[in-house]
């Protein structure tokens, strides 16, 4: 129910303290070790070319309260455009914070590493975290900083800069804030280039946040369709979100939902 991480699995709604399984050190990542990410969805194919997946999660499923079903609805079109259209609504308050996960190799499967690829971002700020990645609450601006993508620039360039928040993660894992955000407005947040292959992705969100993750422990994943190994840094996620630990953080932008809310949220992913 919540990409990224909550501080200690643990946040508090309407007064009533709820506790979460924890996976990643301290924190809760990505819902829970059985988020839904690792859930089966049931899936309708539509007459206009649309797939619709859609999951039902159960009142204390990893923790959290509330049945909530959640859509997940793409849309590919004839100009390489694939649109996808979350929604989700809940019979209790609780707390939503939904993505996408793929990771994007624009040189092709089993071309190495995206170290090369280069990266811009409609982002001027990020969060910074503590040790365990969470966010400190504070909104820093990119300036003089490794995490400064306000132009083009490989993403290997300053993946090994002696900068304490890229020493935590062995590479990117942070949350930018977007620029120019407005609840429900669809807009341009980053572009990536492929190094050698020419192609570029240009992703749109109405969400405020994006995490910018270019594998760091990829290493010992599942194997490839080629039939080998991933290898740290061979992809980049670019996460589409409402901010890290937002459930402990009155200052970020609300990620609460209420029964006769719905949650409406679009990622665009255009490729050239």
């Amino acid at each position: 129910r919540f990409a990224n991480r909550i501080a200690n699995g643990r946040f508090t709604l309407d007064g009533k303290e709820y506790t979460l399984a924890i996976n990643n050190g301290p924190n809760a990542l990505h819902g829970g070790p059985e988020g839904f990410m690792n859930r089966i969805w049931d899936i309708s194919e539509e007459n206009d070319g649309r797939v619709v997946m859609t999951y039902t999660s159960v009142d204390a499923e990893e923790g959290y309260p509330g049945n909530l079903t959640a859509t997940a609805e793409y849309i590919w079109d004839d100009n390489n455009v694939l649109t996808l259209n979350i929604g989700a609504v809940t019979d209790a308050p609780t707390v939503l914070n939904l993505t996408n996960h793929v990771y994007f190799n624009l040189d092709g499967e089993n071309s190495g590493t995206v170290l090369s690829h280069e990266l811009k971002l409609n982002a001027s700020r990020w969060l910074p975290t503590d040790d365990t990645q969470i966010p400190t609450g504070e909104i820093a601006s990119v300036v003089g900083t490794p995490m400064d993508f306000t132009s083009f620039k490989a993403i290997g360039k300053d993946i090994k800069a002696d900068f304490e928040a890229l020493k935590i993660g062995k590479g990117y894992d942070h949350c930018w804030v977007i620029d120019g955000y407005e609840k429900g407005r669809l807009i341009p947040v980053a572009e990536l280039r492929g190094a050698t292959s020419g192609r570029s992705l240009i992703v749109e969100t109405t969400q405020p946040g994006m995490q910018i993750y270019t594998g760091n422990w990829l290493a010992g994943c599942p194997e490839s369709i080629s039939g080998a190994a991933y290898q740290d840094y061979d992809g980049v996620a670019i996460e589409c979100q409402g901010f890290p630990d937002a459930p402990n953080k009155p200052s970020f932008p609300s990620p609460v939902l209420r029964p006769g809310e719905e949650y409406k949220e679009t990622i665009r992913f255009t490729f050239k």
